[in-house]
Parts: C-alpha cells; sequence; structure tokens
C-alpha cells in the first residue's frame, strides 16, 4: 500500500512470479486504507501524525522510502544533517515492521526504511531531497 503526499492512496498487487510487475493498482479512500492497514498490521505512526497534521497549522508529516541509490544507506541520521538544513525532524524508521522512534543521531540507515518526517511543507521536501540525493 502506498500513501502519495497529496493523500492518495493506492494498493499495488505484484506478480508472484515477477515481483517487479505490478498486475493491479487499486484506489482506496482514506477510511479503506485505515482498514486495509490495521488487518496486515501496519505500523499507525504515519496515521497518527496526519492526525496531529490537521490540528497544527502549517505542520506536515510524511514517511519517505530510503532507496538503494540514496547515500544515506549505510550512513546515520547524523550525517544528513536534515534538522539543520531544513528544519524538518526524522521522528521515526519503519524498518521490517518495526518502528525505531525517535532516532539518535547514531542510527544508521538501511535501504528500504521508511522515513517519517514532520516540518512544514518546504521542509519535508529538503528531507526528501536529502535523502535522494
Amino acid at each position: 500500500m502506498i500513501s502519495h503526499r497529496g493523500g492518495r492512496r493506492e494498493l499495488l498487487v505484484y506478480d508472484l512470479r515477477d515481483p517487479d510487475a505490478c498486475r493491479e493498482t487499486v484506489s482506496l479512500s482514506r477510511e479503506e486504507a485505515n482498514v486495509l492497514a490495521e488487518i496486515l498490521g501496519a505500523p499507525r505512526i504515519v496515521e497518527r501524525l496526519a492526525a496531529l497534521h490537521e490540528q497544527v497549522a502549517g505542520l506536515v508529516s510524511e514517511q519517505l522510502r530510503l532507496d538503494r541509490g540514496s547515500p544515506y544507506v549505510g550512513k546515520t541520521l547524523g550525517d544528513t544533517q536534515a534538522r539543520t538544513r531544513t528544519g524538518a525532524s526524522i521522528v521515526a524508521v519503519l524498518r521490517d515492521g518495526e518502528v525505531i522512534a525517535s532516532p539518535r543521531r547514531d542510527f544508521r540507515f538501511q535501504a528500504g526504511d521508511e522515513v517519517v518526517v514532520v516540518g512544514t511543507g518546504e521542509g519535508v521536501e529538503g528531507v526528501a531531497r536529502i535523502l535522494s540525493g
């Protein structure tokens, strides 16, 4: 399941014989995505942050995937200098179904990590640019 920055949510179904081939894409409403996340046991931190976002004007929370090509794979959170450079904070990392809340400066990123960022829209976009290289 993918939750896009603009609020669109999609379920992607991949071919068992070719895991790189997406066979189906299903658009989901917010409620459908929440139910599916509950069924699959997905961490709910991003949804909780989204609810906080609705309460605090100007606050944005996003979940960013750290791809293999990122210059920060194998590097620490401190190496990104994300907060200093953008004003946005990396508040959690989702890895292998586990939530690593409030990662420390010495936390080391791995390819496939889902990085949860909170800040202004501009700040979150800045972190996305940093992590993508």
